[in-house]
């Protein structure tokens, strides 16, 4: 059996175990790299560690433990109340509200299920106080999470751009991070307009929703707006260090909601204007994301120590060592000519719009079950010796494939959407809103990749 072949079996393995057992992904791929590294191509194991990404390490572990302080000293808490002040009476601009924080969350370097985990109770629980539809408004939130999540220094958008700028493909980080932005900014207006958001417009509340938010914040950060494990990645988003016992910072966050809203404290305004200098700064003189974030993050520290106690704890290492196990393992597969075997192959249909649209459905129904991270470390390698042919726009495909195996993260076997599930209202028929989900996420996966491709990869063909 041939190196390539043999590649893809144990990939296929992984991905089985990783889907089938709460195992990590990234810890399974560690072990491929070295059994197929060592003993079927005889690398030194020094060589198989040179595929290790030691600069996404850093960016992923400076992000998030830049947010985690964010989250500690109360800084998400004061945005989202803020944000929902500016709602006034209009219920129908809450699922936006709910939309937009997210985004912004996870725009900034949140990972997706965290964000999720934090807005998903506060969002639901408007939802129930004001006949919103709740699997509008869940979705609203997961779709949010998505549209934010490839911006340059988001953790998706780090991950897909680092893997780009290995290659001679043309890097676009922000064609791919606004073409997931609108895609499902589209996505949420349809989901408005069919699930009943335009009845909402001629409904209005007074102070019930600033009330309900204040009173949701401290519960939003605590145990209820954590504890789910990915299938697949093993991916946690622990509330450890984030309940008003853990913390003094979550403490001081719940008492100033308690209070009505306070005024932000120096630390809040501190890491709002290290929220802006990172993006400022990496985006706009192209320093390295990972050591700002994390210099901003050591700052934040200083200035409120209080609030960074717990916070390396929260770092998601289980998605550290997935995305580097991954990319470690795709480092060897393109040792073992697997990248080149797997996209002669594709090249060899002769249809490199079916190729594409072919790898776009993979990609979905794969992240259905699995994570969302390991399935574009593991497809956008496989398909760049394809696109670099130049047959078929680069951009176009990728970005396709980023919004494909991302928006089915609405499936109830995600973290994302097993999240909205479980906080679910309680005058909600589990079992029915369970349905509802899975029904939404067949539509998703089944509609999401053709869509993608007619909109992002056919015109460029054309």
């Amino acid at each position: 059996m041939s190196a390539p072949v043999l590649s893809i079996i144990i990939l296929a393995v992984m991905f089985l175990l990783a889907t089938v057992l709460p195992l990590n992904m990234g810890a399974l791929a560690f072990v491929g790299a070295f059994l197929l590294g060592s003993v079927v191509l005889g690398m030194s194991t020094s060589d198989i560690l040179a595929n290790f990404p030691g600069g996404l390490f850093l960016t992923i572990v400076g992000v998030t433990y830049l947010f985690a302080i964010a989250q500690n000293n109360g800084t998400i808490d004061l945005l989202v109340r803020g944000a929902v002040r500016l709602v006034g009476s209009k219920v129908a601009l809450i699922p936006w509200v709910m939309f937009a924080i997210t985004a912004v969350i996870t725009a900034v370097g949140a990972l997706s299920p965290a964000a999720v985990a934090i807005i998903a109770p506060i969002a639901l629980s408007f939802a129930a106080k004001h006949k919103i539809n709740p699997l509008m408004m869940g979705m609203m939130v997961i779709h949010g999470a998505q549209a934010g999540g490839f911006s340059p220094i988001a953790v998706y958008g780090v991950t897909v751009n680092g893997i780009i700028a290995k290659t001679d493909l043309a890097a676009s980080p922000m064609a791919i991070f606004l073409a997931s932005f609108i895609f499902n900014l589209a996505i949420a207006v349809v989901l408005f307009i069919v699930l009943g958001g335009s009845k909402l417009l001629s409904t209005k509340t007074g102070r019930l929703v600033e009330q309900a938010a204040e009173s949701r914040m401290a519960v939003s950060v605590g145990a209820r707006a954590a504890g789910a494990t990915l299938r697949g990645s093993g991916t946690d988003i622990s509330s450890s260090g984030v309940a008003a016992k853990g913390t003094s910072g979550s403490a001081s966050a719940a008492k100033s909601a308690s209070d009505g809203g306070a005024r932000a404290t120096v630390p809040q305004l501190v890491t709002i204007a290290g929220l802006i200098a990172l993006a400022v700064i990496s985006l706009g003189f192209k320093v390295d994301v990972g050591f700002v974030s994390i210099t901003i993050a050591m700052v934040l520290a200083l200035v409120s120590p209080a609030a960074q106690k717990g916070a390396i704890n929260k770092i998601s290492w289980s998605t550290v060592l997935l995305i580097c196990g991954m990319l470690t393992f795709v480092g060897v597969l393109e040792e073992a000519g697997t990248i080149k075997f797997v996209s002669d192959g594709v090249a060899h249909l002769g249809m490199p719009l079916l190729a594409a649209l072919l790898i776009c459905y993979i990609g979905a129904i794969v992240s259905a079950f699995a994570s969302s991270t390991a399935i574009l470390a593991a497809l956008i390698p496989l398909a760049v010796p394809f696109l670099s042919s130049g047959e078929i726009g680069a951009v176009g495909v990728i970005a396709a494939l980023a919004v494909a195996a991302t928006i089915v993260d609405v499936s109830p076997f995600s973290t994302n959407g097993a999240l909205v599930l479980a906080n679910a209202p309680e005058d909600v028929d589990k079992d029915k809103f369970y349905k509802q989900i899975l029904a939404y996420s067949g539509i998703v996966v089944v509609a999401g990749p053709a869509i993608a491709w007619l909109v992002m990869v056919l015109p460029g063909w054309m």
